[in-house]
């Protein structure tokens, strides 16, 4: 959750000049955004990133020379509580769990219709995880046919943990389950990283999933 008014600020990473100029026009739909530079290339992009301290990242992920994974990787070790979403034209299987385990905050696909992309980013800079509906079904296929979580019946939270699992379901980022749970945001990582490790599981969208599938939420984005 970003934690000012609007207008969001906004980068674009991307190497296709139309798609560049295309999330001008895009931003121009909402002024809840306000797009502040984009970048061609990845070492630019992050270099922007850096110097810019926008709200949010927008990143393609098949780039010429440095690809959006390793951006990714990049972004988030200079700021692990930025925002990223790729936006891509890849919903292949590989690329949405490695950039998904690597830390991004979305994973939403090019053909969306514009109006969806900004409802997405909207929820997104609320706190909540966004996907593709075609990328959580994907994603929930690899997590059964990996088979690297057990079962609920086979998990011992404790009750503390239950609560955030169900959160973690809805979409909720670490500092809105912190303000839900009343109790500070280190406490809530601590738990995550618990969760994590007994689910043997690499990210948060993954318990998401698992716990979607597990029957702990009706909700599993926070999406109405």
């Amino acid at each position: 959750m970003i934690d000012h008014d609007p207008p969001y600020s906004v980068l674009v990473i991307d190497d296709h000049p139309l798609f560049r100029k295309g999330s001008e026009q895009l931003f121009q739909l909402d002024t809840s955004f306000n797009l502040v530079a984009d970048a061609a290339d990845g070492p630019s992009g992050i270099e922007l990133t850096r110097e810019l301290q926008p709200d949010l990242v927008l990143l393609d992920l098949n780039m010429k020379g440095m690809d959006g994974l390793a951006v990714l990787k990049q972004l988030k070790t200079d700021n692990p509580e930025l925002l990223v979403i790729m936006l891509t034209v890849s919903n292949s299987e590989a690329d949405i769990v490695s950039t998904l385990r690597s830390g991004a905050d979305g994973y939403l696909l090019k053909d969306m219709e514009p109006e969806e992309i900004l409802m997405k980013l909207h929820r997104a800079v609320e706190g909540q995880t966004v996907l593709d509906e075609t990328i959580s079904t994907l994603l929930a296929n690899v997590l059964r046919s990996d088979n690297l979580s057990p079962p609920p019946n086979q998990v011992e939270f404790t009750s503390r943990e239950e609560e955030i699992v169900g959160l973690i379901a809805e979409g909720k980022n670490n500092k809105l389950i912190a303000r839900e749970l009343e109790i500070s945001e280190g406490t809530v990582k601590v738990h995550v990283k618990n969760i994590l490790r007994k689910l043997n599981l690499s990210s948060r969208l993954e318990v998401a999933v698992w716990a979607f599938e597990n029957g702990y939420s009706n909700n599993p984005r926070g999406e109405s």
